[in-house]
C-alpha cells in the first residue's frame, strides 16, 4: 500500500483519574456513577475525552476532574500512571486512555456534574472485595494506581502529609496501614522509621492519651525520599490474591 492510500485509523483519546485520599483513617478513591451509556448506572473513575484538537492531555485531566466531581486539580500533583489501549476496552470504538494518579490529604466532598449522576469517595476495600464493580477497564487502572500509591509510601515521605503537624508513631503507622491494607507490628514499624534518616524528627513534646504513658511526638523531617525505604511486608502484595 502506498502512502497516498494510507488512512489514519479512527482512534479517540481519553483521560482517566485515580484520586486517593484518607477519610476517617481509611483509604478512599474518587468514583462517579455514570449517568449515560455505556455502563449507565455503574461506578467508574472520573474522566472523559479530549474535547478539541487544541487541548493537551493534562489540561483535559484537570477539566474532567472539575466537571465530573467539582474538584480543583490545581491542589493536586497529578502524575501520569500509564496508557490503556486494549481494542475492546470501550464499546464506542477504539479509545486509548491516559491515566493520572494523585494521593492527597484533606480533599473535599465531590459534587457530580456533566455526565456523572453521582460522585463520591469510596472505601478502597469495597472495590477490592468485589462489592463495587467498575465500568470499562477501570478496575485494572484502579489496581495499577493503588499499587503505585503503595510504592510511593515505601520510598517517599508522603505519609507525613496525612498527619497533623506533630504526630505519634502510632498515628503515622495508621496511614501506612490504611494505604497498604494490612496491620503492622508497632515495634518493627518504629525501628524502620527511626532507621530512615531525616524522615521524621522529634518534636520535643509528648501527648498523653488516657492513663498510659505519654507518647512522644514527631514532625516531618527535611527528606522527601526515604532511605532505606520502608518496604512492605510480603503480606501486602499477596493480600488480594489470597482473599
Amino acid at each position: 500500500m502506498s502512502d497516498d492510500d494510507w488512512t489514519p485509523p479512527p482512534v479517540l483519546l481519553a483521560v482517566d483519574l485515580v484520586i486517593f485520599t484518607l477519610r476517617v483513617s481509611a483509604l478512599h478513591v474518587l468514583l462517579i456513577e455514570r449517568g449515560i451509556e455505556p455502563f449507565q448506572g455503574l461506578w467508574a473513575l472520573p474522566g472523559g475525552f479530549l474535547n478539541n484538537d487544541k487541548e493537551d492531555v493534562l489540561s483535559a485531566a484537570h477539566r474532567e476532574l472539575k466537571e465530573e466531581a467539582n474538584l480543583d486539580a490545581s491542589r493536586l500533583h497529578l502524575e501520569q500512571l500509564g496508557a490503556y489501549g486494549a481494542p475492546d476496552r470501550d464499546p464506542r470504538g477504539r479509545v486509548i486512555s491516559v491515566a493520572y494518579l494523585a494521593i492527597a490529604p484533606g480533599l473535599p466532598e465531590p459534587l457530580a456534574g456533566t455526565d456523572a449522576a453521582r460522585a463520591t469517595w469510596t472505601p478502597v476495600p469495597d472495590i477490592l472485595d468485589g462489592q463495587i464493580q467498575l465500568a470499562f477497564d477501570h478496575h485494572e487502572i484502579f489496581s495499577d494506581g493503588l499499587e503505585r500509591a503503595r510504592l510511593k509510601l515505601e520510598r517517599s515521605a508522603l505519609a507525613t502529609a496525612f498527619c497533623r503537624e506533630t504526630f505519634t508513631i502510632n498515628e503515622l503507622q495508621q496511614v501506612y496501614e490504611a494505604v497498604w491494607g494490612l496491620r503492622l507490628d508497632l515495634r518493627n514499624f518504629y525501628r524502620k522509621v527511626q532507621a530512615a534518616t531525616g524522615f521524621i524528627v522529634p518534636a520535643g513534646t509528648e501527648r498523653r492519651a488516657g492513663k498510659g504513658r505519654p507518647a512522644r511526638l514527631f514532625k516531618a523531617g527535611d527528606r522527601t525520599t526515604i532511605h532505606p525505604p520502608l518496604v512492605r511486608p510480603a503480606a501486602a502484595t499477596t493480600r488480594e490474591e489470597n482473599a
